[in-house]
Formats: C-alpha cells, structure tokens, sequence
C-alpha cells in the first residue's frame, strides 16, 4: 500500500502508540513520506491503559538521574509540542496544568517523603515542603489523618486517549499513512541494512529506514539477528478508572500516595493506579491488586468511597535493563529504535519525536542521545567492527 504519491514510504514506524504516532507526525512534518503499522487500533494497548502523568520530578529515583534530564527536558517543551498538535489535530490534546501532590500518611512514608525532598532540593528541582493544613487547605477532601506532603507545582497530566487521537489526526493531516491491523511478520534486511517488512498475510513493504516503536513487543520482532535486538521486557500495571458522578471539584491535584497515585482529568473522571507487577506478558485484572490500589485511595481521600467505577484494566510498561529508553539509531544501518520507556512513554514523547527524527534525517547526535543509545546493549564485538 502505498501513500498519496503512489512511492513507497521513506520509513514505516512499527507501532501505533503514543511513542509510534508522535515520532510519524514529526518525520512527515519533516518532510519524510511515512507509514505506521498497527496491528491492532492506534493507541490500543499501553498508551491506553497509561494514566498521563508528565511528573519528570515526581517520578524519578536517586539512580535514574539520566532519565530525569531527559524528562525535564521533554517536559519543557511539553506546552509548546501540546499547542502545535491542537492546531495541527483540531483537537483537544487533554493536557491539565494541575501540579502534583506528594502525600505520606505514617511516619515510614513522611520519612521516604523527607529523604525526596532532600534530593530533589539538592538537584535545584522545584519542590515545596507542605504542612498537614496547608496541603488541606489546597485540597479539602484529603483525610485528617496527614502526616506530610510535597508540592510540585510543575507537574502536570495529559489524557493518553486524547493524545493519542490527536496524534494520529495530526499525522494524516501532515500526509502520514496509518494502517490499522497491520501486524509485521517479520524485518526484511538486504546485505547489512534495512529493507523493509512483511506483514502477516505476505504483504512486502519496501522501506529504507524502519523505526521500532512497540512498546513491550519490541524485543519480539522476526528478522532480526539478535546482537541488533534491544532487550525490553514487559511490567504490568493495573489501573482503574472512575468518575465523580457530583462532577469535577473533589479532587484538583494528582496526588501520589505510597507507590499509587491518583491523576484528575479535570472534568470529574479520575484515574487510578497502578500496580508494579513482573508477570511476563499477562494481562488479567485481579482483585487482591484492584482492593489494594481502593483502600489507600480512599484512604487518603475519603470521597473517593462514592465515585464509580468505570473501568479496570492493565497494561504492559517496556523496560530495559538499565530503566532508561533506547532512541535512535541502532547497529544496522537504517533501524531506528523508540522503545523501552518504562513508566515515561508520554512524557518523553515530545523528546523522542525529535531525538528519532534527527537520527532519520542523518544528523549528529545531540548530547542527550548518548544516554539512550540502543547501540548500548549490543555486545562488544558489534562495536569493535
């Protein structure tokens, strides 16, 4: 299938997510004729199931310092990347400007909640130490029972849904094919660089440059020799989705409680999670996981008892050994790699489309591209070549 031209594309782009979709529009803005393979609905798998947290600062652990510089990095364009797509789109991205709660309710968490503080304080990040009534004074439904919270104000939310939908209207309006059901068999290599891929079904699509963008099934790809393959493995989330119906107001803030959170999409729905599970590629929504992520939500904010529930559900985060991503270019010529986000796909999406973009256009690397080179996984016979 070829685009409006009748040439075959410049790159295909393997997987229809946030990562795959915001990585195509900016290549056809780029001027490059591209077509994404999806091999079931655009935005149908981990995009879907992610809760939208853009919390660079609220996110990061003492050892992922790389991955913080990168996140703060994608979250200062993230306005400016979120006003373009609206244009571009003509719709709502679901972008929430509502900054980010940290709350302990015992001693151990307000001590773990210190010792945040401190590092992040100590790496100049933006966060302020909060009193009990303070943080009640900003949002009344929180339970008496606060020991301490965090404040930071620059840490926002986007609907992944949303983004997702308005990715994929961007792309088509930029002239970028998106194929649905579209599942690739296998990578096609000609001597030692891409050629192109087969879908299941035996279609052959000719394409120079290839960009691995799917998620947790990244890893999975036939055609590849395995010194060429990043190592990505899935981590299940569950998740669950509920809606206010009083509407919005409850709660205005995402708040983060233990290893849980809550992220408002400020029109009375909020979402709910997420478990942290290494359980292969396995999928099912359990009730011991759904009972712990209500109790401390409603735990910390006592509300939550009279929403209902919309949806439960888990996803698939892709990891990487080292928990940061693999973007750009990898060791055979003309693949390209934007995978292995962990829990920061949506935030590092702006980051990635261009880090991809300027390894497909052939421009030198920038310094953020040595800490994610996928080339970092290959054995070191590869290099020594």
């Amino acid at each position: 299938m070829h685009d409006h031209n009748g040439a075959s594309p410049d790159v295909v782009v393997i997987g229809g997510g946030v990562i795959g979709l915001a990585v195509a529009w900016r290549a056809a803005q780029a001027g490059l004729r591209v077509t994404v393979l999806e091999r079931g609905r655009p935005g149908g798998e981990t995009s879907h199931v992610a809760a939208g947290m853009l919390a660079p600062i609220s996110e990061v652990t003492p050892t992922e310092l790389s991955v913080l510089r990168l996140g703060l990095r994608s979250a200062a364009t993230y306005h400016e990347f979120v006003a373009e797509l609206a244009e571009a789109s003509g719709r709502d991205p679901g972008y929430l400007r509502c900054g980010t709660l940290a709350v302990a309710r015992d001693a151990d968490e307000a001590e773990a909640l210190e010792r945040v503080f401190e590092m992040r304080r100590g790496l100049d990040l933006e966060v302020s130490r909060l009193r009990p009534s303070a943080a009640r004074r900003m949002e009344p439904a929180l339970a008496p029972t606060l020991r301490l919270a965090l404040e930071v104000p620059n840490d926002h939310a986007i609907d992944p849904r949303q983004l997702t939908a308005s990715l994929a209207r961007a792309l088509e309006c930029a002239g970028g094919v998106l194929r649905s059901g579209a599942e690739v068999e296998e990578v096609v290599l000609e001597g030692d660089r891409v050629a192109g891929v087969v879908l299941c079904g035996g279609e052959h699509l000719p394409a120079p440059q290839l960009v691995v963008a799917a998620g947790p099934w990244s890893g999975q790809l036939e055609g590849l020799p395995s010194a060429a393959r990043v190592p990505i493995r899935p981590v299940k989330g569950q998740i669950l989705r509920l809606h206010d119906p009083g509407g919005p107001g409850l709660v205005e803030h995402v708040l983060r409680m233990g290893s849980g959170y809550v992220v408002p999409r400020g029109d009375g729905r909020y979402v709910l999670g997420a478990t942290m599970e290494e359980r292969g590629f396995d999928l099912t929504v359990t009730a011991g996981a759904v009972f712990e992520l209500l109790r401390e939500a409603v735990e910390l904010v006592p509300g939550f008892a009279e929403l209902e529930i919309d949806e439960c559900s888990a996803g698939l985060r892709p990891a990487t050994p080292d928990s940061a991503p693999a973007i750009g270019p990898g060791v055979i010529a003309g693949l390209h790699w934007a995978t292995g986000h962990y829990r920061g796909g949506v935030l590092l999406a702006p980051l990635t489309a261009e880090l991809v973009v300027s390894g497909l256009l052939g421009e030198p690397p920038s310094p953020e591209a040595a800490s994610v080179a996928p080339a970092r996984f290959a054995p070191a016979e590869v290099h020594a070549r």
